[in-house]
Order: structure tokens, then C-alpha cells, then sequence
């Protein structure tokens, strides 16, 4: 069925760019950010010399209509958003209250754990859900090994259910404000802050008993992060330089493994400037060899106990002693030598989506002389990484595995740049910042609710108390801002406009409704969301609720409204491009909270199919009743 009806050169070339760059987001080869620049520069120069004049003849594409994305309130309302969450980071001021749950994990670990989702659910439906998973992940892995259970039975579930809450309120997640904006644009009357929060509550409730009481029996029983690892197929990625006194030197490969380095898995060896590529049958290592190496948590350790010099050069050696002995002397009364070799200790740190290290290489970060550790090996997701250790890029949900003294680690977890993914209890001060920064949060969120003042003036206000009152500093507040929104969320607005103006959202919209089966305004929505709810675990939840917001409002104002409806059909649609745009269970790339979670978990990708889709066939089902019998469709 051919749905481009009336088909134009803008219109093709709209739909055009539209799938490039849902593929270049599927792919993952090429960064978000870049997809971004490239759209908004293909429309940018499309616009200019093909112009599509409107009724008065001015050019509906020009670089004022493309670039508007970028100055759009609730954009701006969202970074500011993140703004003040990062101060409620900086302040601990949720510390007070996740605590409480962690003290009584020992006696009702499970009432604990069920206590702790339902503040976050809660929470989530009025802050970024991000800060919150960042700040609850260290309390659920207590948690779990309170009642003996691995973390992997935990963390997605705890990854959906600030999903779920978010979907309540308008600034529960940045894709309902930008979907509420996108209709405001569009000439339509913008959703007010608590329009659709009894549906979201009921469809959040439904997913809650599902991902509470039934996911965790079906999610994989992982090793923990604090247990031994020896089950786990996850892999780090280190690197081995060979030294001219190197034990290795020699060594063969012997269908398809080198005999010095049992359970390691070669991926790259780099000779000179050459660099070596499995199969290596018939290579030996030599001096000066680079090797970079994948292998489990269990077997570097074992690596390094018995042959530090294979796996840690002299500068690292050096650190690790200096910072070894640095602990040492600054105790009382002594300790003896035994004591000292016991102070070194591996642990795995996770990058927070705010860190100052984002995109920033190990080399650049210099992780030996600032914090005191040595780098040992990287993991990231699933993905296969094939370079030098210390010129890899970190990008947000990386876990590094570091070796160091015992107290130079449980300092670092008071670092807002990463988490210590240790699962030990720590009982930290509540600083002096926190009623204001609570206070402050509250005010922004009670104006705004009330109606006072819009959102976009709330956040914004909101995020220069923060700042104002020390809560937390201009760096910080700029690396809380995510350029991935910003640039993603501008371009994306800007594709809107085109498919729009060039009448692409109206074909799309035409071509779902001459669907055999979609004859009623029941039928259209529930076409509409399990389109959107598969499409935004592919794209992320914002370029979704965006390029389907337009298409909404098309069919809005194609069907016929029955009698006596007492909701705005209008906003009726925009609220199932909100609830189906927020299902982003089904893949580790819809949300960045499942990000977070996959390495802490020791996720796979097939997990959070696995996990998710039966989610959002759920939430399919559960929205249909919604609006039978909530709205009266």
C-alpha cells in the first residue's frame, strides 16, 4: 500500500532524511550527536535551495523555522531540568531518605527493596530519572545482598519502574515536555502538569506489579559485582605492553591461545606500527609488543596476583606502591607488611552520564596520578573494543576495573564522576547545602504544578537558585546539561517542521487510517502507540515523541470524534505518543537509565528483550482499557 499520497521533492526528501537517520541511530556506528549535526545540516542547505514558500510566499524552511528547535522552552526547560537535578546530586539530598531503605536491609530486605521502588517510581514522576537510578543503584545492590539475591534480578526493574513513574506528570521525562510543546507549535493548547497523571498512574501501576513480582524470576542469575565473577561471560578490555624481560617473549600460539596468558583472549597485537589480527597461529610474542587483551574480572586478577610486572608497567607499579605505601604511613600505630598487601584491591567504577571524564581518554584522564588507581581494563556493553587501552574515549556507563589501595577507593566514591560498584554500606555526613537545594526543588516543582508560572520560567529559576546559593557551581551545572538532548532534541524538532510543512505527517497519518482494521478512534490509538512503543526502543524516547507528534495531530484531525467525548481528542493523541514514547523497556539504547543499569547488571542486549517486550505488550493491553473505560472510547 503506497501511503505517499501527493508525493513532493520536499516531501521525499523528508521521509528520506527521517530514515537515514532512524538507521544511523539503530546502527550506533556514528554517535548521536553527529547524526544530529548532520540532519540539521542536510535541512539547513535543503531549505535554502529548495524553499517551500507558504501562503504569503515566505520560505516555511529557512534557517529562523529550522533552527527555532534550539530556543524552544521546554528544551530549555529540560536542560534545566537536569540543572537542578545535578544540584539535588551534589547536595545528597535524597541520601537522608535512600538510607533509611539500606538500614533496614539486614531485618526486611524485601519490604526494603519494595519501599525503595515505590520512592523512586514516586520521585521519578518529579525529577530526572537519571540522578535518581544513579543515587539508588549502590542502595539496591545492598539491598539484594542483604536477602542473597544477584543484582541482575534487581536493576532492571529498577531501570523500568523510574520509567514508569515518569510516564505520570509532565516533567515526569523530557518526552512529555517536548511532546506538550510540539503541539503548542503546532497551534494546539498545551497539556497542563497533571492532565494525564490518573492513566499514567494506572498503566504505571500495572507495569510496577509486573516488574516487581514477575521480572525478577526470569531475568538472569548473574554474578554479582561484588561476588567472584568466575560465571560471567563479560568481558573486560586491558592491555598488555611486552617488556624486553617479559616472561612472555617466545610464546606461541597454540590453536587459537598463547600458553603464558591462560583464559585471555587476544584480540589485537600491535607490533611497530603494524597492527596483527586474529587468527595469530604462527606468531610469537616479542619484545615490544602491545596486546590488547579481553578477559574476565577473575582471570586479570589472577594475572596480577601472580605476575604483576605481565600486566602493570613501571609507572603503574610505581603509582600502585607509592600510593600502597602513602596509606601506610599514614596510619596509626603501624601496620604490618602483610597488612599493606592487603590494601590493594580491584574494584569496578561505572562513568555517571554527568561526569567531568566523558570523552575524555584514560591517557588524557590520568587516572594514576589524579585518583591514585591504575586502570586495568574496560567494559562497555556488548561492544568489542579494538584499541589501546589508554586512547579509548569514555563515554557514560562504562565500567572501568582499577586496582588500588583499599581507602584511595572508598575515598573515590565520594566522587559525583563515577560510581564505586562495591555494594558496601557507607554512612556519609548530610551536607549543609541540602535543605536548600530541597527547598528550592520543591518551590520550582510546587509553582509550576500549581500554575503560577510555566515550567520553562520554574526550571530555569530553579536551576539559577542551585547555582546562586552554592548548591552547586557553573561546571557543574554545565556538565549536567546533556548535549546529546540538546543537539538530538534540535534537530529532531527541525525534521518535524519539514515533514509537517511538506504535508510527509499528513500522507503518514492518511496511510494508517486506510488500514482495514482501523475503523474506530479506539482502534487508530491503539495502532498509534504499539508503532510508537516499538519505534522508541530503537530511537531514542525524545526523536520519537517528536517525529510522531506531528503524525498524531494529523490523525486527531482526520477522524471523526464521537458524541459526548468529554476529553480533547487532540490532547487524547498526544498523550498516547507520551505513554507509548516512554515505553522504552525492550532495549538498553531507548533510555539511559537502562544504560546505566547493563553494566552493573552484567546485562546482554537479549536481556532487555526479553525483559521489555513483554512490558510494553502489557502496557499495549492495559492502554486500550484505559481509554475504553477512562475516556469513554
Amino acid at each position: 500500500m503506497n501511503i505517499l499520497v501527493d508525493p513532493t521533492i520536499h516531501m521525499w526528501f523528508g521521509l528520506f532524511i527521517t530514515v537515514a537517520a532512524v538507521v544511523s541511530f539503530m546502527r550506533e556506528k556514528i554517535s548521536i550527536e553527529v547524526t544530529s549535526l548532520a540532519v540539521l545540516t542536510a535541512l539547513l542547505i535543503f531549505g535554502q535551495v529548495f524553499p517551500l514558500p507558504d501562503a504569503s510566499g515566505k520560505n516555511q524552511l529557512d534557517s529562523m523555522a529550522l533552527l527555532s528547535g534550539f530556543s524552544n522552552p521546554s528544551l530549555i526547560a529540560v536542560l534545566a531540568l537536569l540543572v537542578m537535578g545535578q544540584g539535588m546530586i551534589q547536595t545528597d539530598s535524597l541520601r537522608f531518605l535512600t538510607l533509611m531503605f539500606a538500614r533496614s536491609g539486614a531485618k526486611g530486605g524485601w519490604i526494603a527493596i519494595f519501599a525503595l521502588m515505590v520512592f523512586v517510581c514516586v520521585m521519578s514522576a518529579f525529577m530526572n530519572n537519571t540522578p535518581l537510578v544513579i543515587i539508588a543503584i549502590p542502595i539496591v545492590q545492598v539491598l539484594a545482598h542483604h536477602v542473597g539475591l544477584s543484582e541482575s534480578r534487581v536493576l532492571i526493574p529498577l531501570s523500568y519502574i523510574a520509567i514508569l513513574g515518569g510516564m505520570t506528570t509532565l516533567i515526569g521525562s523530557s518526552t512529555n515536555l517536548l511532546v506538550s510543546s510540539a503541539m503548542e507549535d503546532m497551534g494546539y493548547a498545551p497539556l497542563s502538569f497533571f492532565e494525564f497523571v490518573v492513566p499514567g498512574a494506572m498503566l504505571a501501576t500495572v507495569g510496577f506489579v509486573y516488574v516487581f513480582f514477575v521480572l525478577p524470576r526470569f531475568l538472569p542469575d548473574r554474578a554479582s559485582m561484588v561476588k567472584d565473577l568466575a560465571g560471567s561471560q563479560k568481558e573486560f578490555v586491558a592491555e598488555i605492553d611486552v617488556a624486553p624481560d617479559s616472561k612472555l617473549i617466545g610464546t606461541q600460539c597454540v590453536e587459537g591461545r598463547f600458553s603464558g596468558l591462560p583464559n585471555m583472549n587476544i584480540k589485537l597485537i600491535q607490533r611497530g606500527g603494524h597492527l596483527i589480527l586474529p587468527p595469530f597461529e604462527g606468531y610469537a610474542i616479542e619484545s615490544g609488543d602491545i596486546l590488547i587483551i579481553a578477559s574476565t574480572r577473575e582471570s586479570l586478577t589472577d594475572l596480577l596476583s601472580q605476575h604483576p610486572a605481565v600486566l602493570l608497567s613501571e609507572e603503574q607499579a610505581q603509582v600502585m606502591q607509592q600510593a600502597t605505601q602513602d596509606v601506610a604511613d599514614g596510619e596509626e600505630g603501624g601496620s604490618s607488611e602483610g597488612e599493606k598487601v592487603e590494601t590493594r584491591v580491584l574494584a569496578e567504577i561505572m562513568i555517571t552520564p554527568a561526569s567531568r571524564l566523558v570523552d575524555m581518554s584514560l591517557e588524557h584522564a590520568n587516572f594514576q596520578r589524579q585518583f591514585g588507581v591504575v586502570v586495568l581494563g574496560i567494559q562497555r556493553r556488548a561492544k568489542v573494543v579494538r584499541r589501546r587501552l589508554g586512547r579509548i574515549r569514555l563515554e557514560s556507563g562504562d565500567v572501568l576495573l582499577v586496582a588500588g589501595p583499599h581507602s584511595t577507593v572508598n575515598a573515590m566514591r565520594d566522587s559525583t564522576d563515577f560510581i564505586v560498584l562495591s555494594g558496601s554500606k557507607r554512612d556519609l555526613p548530610v551536607p549543609g547545602k541540602t535543605p536548600i537545594a530541597v527547598g528550592i526543588f520543591v518551590s520550582a516543582v510546587g509553582v509550576a504544578a500549581a500554575g503560577i508560572i510555566s515550567i520553562p520560567v520554574a526550571a530555569i529559576a530553579g536551576a539559577a537558585g542551585m547555582i546562586a546559593t552554592g548548591c552547586l557551581n557553573i561546571r557543574q551545572a554545565t556538565r549536567a546539561v546533556d548535549r546529546k538532548i540538546f543537539l538530538l532534541v534540535g534537530s529532531m524538532l527541525a525534521l518535524g517542521i519539514i515533514l509537517e510543512a511538506s504535508g510527509a505527517a499528513r500522507s503518514i497519518a492518511e496511510g494508517l487510517l486506510s488500514m482495514p482494521f482501523v475503523d474506530s478512534p479506539l482502534s487508530v490509538l491503539a495502532v498509534l502507540f504499539i508503532i510508537v512503543a516499538l519505534t522508541t526502543n530503537v530511537l531514542s524516547n525524545n526523536a520519537c515523541a517528536i517525529l510522531f507528534t506531528p503524525i498524531a495531530m494529523n490523525l486527531a484531525g482526520s477522524i471523526d470524534v464521537p458524541v459526548g467525548l468529554g476529553f480533547d481528542i487532540s490532547h487524547l493523541f498526544a498523550v498516547t505518543v507520551i505513554f507509548a514514547a516512554n515505553c522504552s523497556f525492550a532495549s538498553p539504547i531507548g533510555y539511559q537509565t537502562n544504560l546505566l543499569v547493563m553494566g552493573p547488571g552484567h546485562y546482554r542486549f537479549r536481556d532487555f528483550v526479553r525483559a521489555g517486550m513483554p512490558l510494553v505488550l502489557l502496557l499495549w493491553v492495559a492502554y486500550i482499557f484505559v481509554v475504553q473505560y477512562y475516556y469513554g472510547l
